[in-house]
């Protein structure tokens, strides 16, 4: 279900019958047409077990459930919004940036710790991530917000990129990513975590960063 962009803060979507898709409480703007929307008590697609995973792991976002025929117009907070449509890859997103997605993807929570060990911990605390983070995974379009405007950084073989980690908005396909300090443990003494890490990305995919280093 592909989004159509009114402006750097609004997308629009097409509501078909039989098709769901999910939004973040509050996110509706406006709709025409015959469309509802209902409390999702299961977080998304993935069943009963992703929704308590994500739970425990507290990277569940209320959701609400979009069903009918019509149109929606979503934003939310005046946050920058960025469309990014997958083709069969996964996904990485914190669950509070999700505006909107597609019923068909399907959601999941990962552990920072399965991509880079200690230091992936670490990078989920430098980001504010904490130790989980949202999956999407499938065919689909998502719209995840951002604070002033998110560029896409390709990712190819022999080729990483290196991404302030308070500036991460997210990343999908084959990638890996590693976090590393630009500056020795003592010239950190003092200093905020900020630009001390960086977030090195390799692989074969794209990485989302935002014009800011504020979170949402």
């Amino acid at each position: 279900m592909p989004f159509r962009e009114i402006n750097s803060k609004m997308v629009e979507a097409t509501v078909v019958p039989g098709q769901k898709m999910f939004s973040q409480r509050g996110a509706m703007l406006a709709y025409r047409g015959e469309v509802s929307f209902t409390p999702n008590i299961q977080g998304g697609q993935g069943g009963l077990m992703s929704m308590i995973g994500r739970r425990v792991a507290n990277e569940a976002t209320p959701l609400m459930t979009v069903e009918g025929s019509g149109t929606v117009m979503f934003g939310h907070g005046g946050h920058h919004i960025q469309v990014i449509n997958l083709a069969g890859d996964t996904l990485y997103v914190e669950a509070d940036r999700l505006l909107a997605f597609d019923g068909t993807l399907q959601q999941g929570t990962m552990f920072m710790g399965a991509q880079g060990g200690v230091m992936g911990m670490v990078r989920g605390q430098v980001t504010g991530q904490g130790l989980f983070t949202t999956t999407l995974k499938g065919h689909g379009a998502v719209a995840v917000m951002a604070h002033g405007g998110v560029i896409e950084l390709p990712i190819t073989p022999g080729r990483e990129v290196n991404v302030d980690p308070q500036a991460y908005v997210a990343h999908h396909g084959d990638v890996r990513n590693k976090l590393s300090t630009a500056l020795g443990w003592r010239d950190m003494v003092g200093r905020g975590s900020g630009e001390a890490f960086q977030l090195e990305l390799s692989g074969s995919g794209a990485v989302y960063v935002q014009a800011s280093e504020e979170k949402l």
